[in-house]
């Protein structure tokens, strides 16, 4: 996510609670080990900022279901951003990708998919870390508005909304509401940052 939202985030309606992202995590982590056939070779690495605490989440999830610890990494896109130059680059936290990924199958987490220019950003940057057997996208919640030919692998949850609304993944749960500009302002940006 990058640059923060300008304006205050009304929140309309709690669409999951923290039971209910606990068993999305649950079933999502279920979902990766079944599609992999296992967790040999299987990184985790989170979006900065929103799909670093989901990543942590599932590697959590995994251990307890396979008795496997799946290294997890962070990866911050905003100098791999398509819209440079558009809009002001502000870099979330730093990267951690500590191993080459060469041979891996990467798991991208991330708490919100929405356009899909963020995941288009994390597929460059993570070139710069070795090439990956396969990558694969794992996300919370799918609020569709695609930009790009990109879907997730595994989702949380499915919410259609409307492009002005905004998504927010919290540990309480997920909630959908408006952005209101703050007093004086105009042209604030809408919806979950792409």
């Amino acid at each position: 996510m990058a640059p923060p939202l300008r304006g205050s985030f009304v929140p309309r309606a709690r669409v999951m609670d923290a039971d209910d992202v606990r068993r999305a995590v649950w079933r999502m982590a279920h979902e990766i080990i079944e599609a992999e056939k296992g967790l040999d070779g299987v990184v985790l690495i989170g979006l900065q900022t929103g799909g670093v605490p989901l990543a942590n989440q599932l590697a959590e999830a995994l251990k307890k279901i396979e008795g496997t610890e799946v290294p997890v990494g962070t990866l911050d896109v905003a100098f791999y951003r398509d819209d440079i130059g558009l809009r002001p680059v502000v870099p979330e936290a730093p990267s951690h990708v500590p191993w080459d990924l060469t041979d891996k199958t990467v798991v991208l987490v991330d708490d919100v998919l929405y356009t899909g220019r963020t995941v288009r950003a994390a597929l460059n940057a993570l070139a710069d870390h070795g090439r990956a057997r396969a990558v694969r996208l794992a996300v919370m919640v799918d609020r569709g508005h695609r930009e790009l030919p990109i879907r997730p692998d595994v989702v949380g949850k499915n919410l259609p909304t409307g492009s002005a609304e905004v998504v927010d993944v919290g540990p309480d749960g997920v909630t959908i509401g408006d952005l209101v500009p703050p007093t004086g302002a105009g042209g604030a940006r809408h919806g979950h940052q792409p």
